[in-house]
């Protein structure tokens, strides 16, 4: 039973942590919640459907189907987190005066919100997908108390991820849009980092030596602090060079766009009296 808790909330807590920062990073916008729960209803529906087709995706890219299913959902979810990004350094003032003027939710922001929940639905798909392999193939070998297992995992999971976005709250709003702007910037180019690892082990990419670096005396990726530094911020202990090279991409490639949009303007600031009345639960 603590195997499969373990290998659950691993899972779950990837998924969680990448949908609290969308979730924080949406805060203020109308109906995000529904944005982001139809993103979760959707990807775990989606999970199922591939866990059961995954031996025809297997076929079908001889026998490298999960890499590029893996690699495919990840570079999709970094273009969206990287379009909002782009959107939140052209709207980010706008909405601050909104939230500053209504004391409310802010009105704008559906469109950016379409393209975040596809994140969380690919999120969750992804995850869901690999936890429902996980546990047909436990149930084959005669495992017992799957059940338990897959409760424990899911509610720590989600445990650790609901901290993060309390944690993201506690932010003044002053500084709130940049910090999440940047915290989306350091998720997308550690997606694109693990897709770039995909690709390699499906033998699509160069490793550009293997690896680049082992640091895994100091935070092993198997431990609960290396396994949040990977979603959040895209730690890898022992890194091949192509990964790197994707990180670096897309780190510069979204700076520099948020430059080119946002210019030299600064931020609104927003008083906390004005942000006091705001309901973080739209």
């Amino acid at each position: 039973m603590w195997a499969v808790a373990l290998l659950v909330f691993r899972e779950v807590l990837e998924a969680a942590l990448i949908v609290s920062v969308v979730a924080a990073a949406t805060r203020g916008v109308a109906k995000r919640g529904l944005y982001i729960g139809g993103g979760i209803a959707l990807g775990a529906t989606g999970a199922v459907l591939v866990a059961w087709s995954a031996g025809l995706l297997a076929a079908a890219f001889s026998g490298i189907g999960q890499e590029l299913f893996n690699a495919g959902i990840l570079l999709a979810a970094v273009l969206m987190i990287g379009w909002h990004v782009l959107w939140m350094s052209s709207h980010g003032r706008e909405l601050g005066r909104q939230m500053q003027a209504m004391g409310s939710a802010v009105l704008s922001g559906a469109s950016s919100l379409w393209l975040l929940l596809a994140v969380v639905a690919l999120a969750v798909l992804r995850e869901g997908s690999e936890i429902v392999l996980f546990l047909y193939g436990m149930r084959a070998g005669g495992a017992e108390h799957l059940w338990s297992g897959l409760s424990i995992g899911v509610v720590a999971g989600a445990a650790f991820g609901f901290a993060l976005y309390a944690g993201l709250l506690r932010i003044p709003m002053r500084h709130f849009f940049r910090v999440t702007n940047a915290m989306l910037v350091l998720l997308a180019a550690g997606l694109a980092s693990t897709a770039a690892r995909y690709l390699i082990q499906a033998d699509l990419l160069p490793a550009l030596s293997q690896p680049l670096w082992d640091s895994a005396w100091l935070l092993g990726n198997g431990s609960l602090p290396g396994q949040t530094a990977h979603i959040l911020i895209g730690y890898d202990a022992q890194p091949a060079g192509m990964q790197l090279v994707f990180y670096v991409f897309t780190l510069v490639a979204l700076w520099v766009g948020a430059k080119l949009i946002h210019g030299d303007a600064p931020p609104a600031r927003v008083s906390p009296s004005a942000t006091a009345h705001a309901d973080p639960a739209h």
